[in-house]
């Protein structure tokens, strides 16, 4: 079976329980080409299922994504960063991301840390990216804490109440995903602006 294959990936959780949530979430946050969505989609159907504990997947979850996306920005401090400046040469696949994430991490500070979250393709470079920008360690793990308890909380709440639908709903979800990091962006841009307006009227007018 092919490692995409949600049954697959529902089975290899039976069999390693939470310890394969664990490695799977962790890995994916270093970059390695896991797919995250459906593993921890598949951990909240199990916890529907009551194969395992609800609690525990979460719990799980979190800090999985939390040490991952840690370990990527000390890996940033210590020459990640110019690692994945050499992929980005080779592969335009991450060249493309990069570029982007570069861009978007300059423009937005601290808070793209939890904007990547939801953003397949982006979520492993948060990490060396935060740490390439010069972010202070501890603004960049308050964001990547809050990414993870929002995301983590959705993605398992879904696998875990869906259960008969889960499938369909893997096999739309780097679309949904995308188009809902999007619309997240997008309104958080418009909030950001907003607030600006009114911090520039409000001086305006005490002065």
């Amino acid at each position: 079976m092919h490692l995409l294959n949600p049954a697959f990936i529902t089975e290899l959780l039976v069999d390693w329980g939470y310890l394969g949530i664990f490695v799977c979430v962790f890995v994916g946050n270093l970059g390695v080409p896991v797919p995250e969505e459906t593993v921890v989609l598949a951990a909240g159907f199990l916890a529907g299922q009551e194969i395992l504990e609800l609690k525990t997947v979460y719990a799980v979850v979190v800090v999985s994504a939390i040490i991952g996306d840690t370990c990527g920005y000390l890996l940033g401090r210590t020459g990640g960063q110019r690692l994945i400046e050499r992929l980005a040469g080779h592969f335009v696949f991450v060249r493309s991301r990069y570029e982007r994430i570069q861009v978007f991490f300059r423009d937005h500070g601290p808070k793209a840390v939890f904007m990547a979250r939801f953003i397949t393709g982006a979520r492993f470079l948060a990490g060396p990216m935060a740490a390439a920008v010069g972010m202070n360690f501890w603004r960049f793990l308050a964001w990547n804490v809050l990414g993870a308890l929002v995301w983590c909380g959705v993605m398992v709440a879904i696998g875990y109440l869906v259960v008969d639908e889960l499938w369909r709903v893997i096999a739309t979800t780097q679309t949904a995903g995308q188009l809902g990091a999007l619309a997240v962006v997008l309104i958080l841009i418009a909030l950001y602006f907003f607030w600006r307006h009114e911090h520039r009227t409000t001086g305006k007018a005490k002065s």
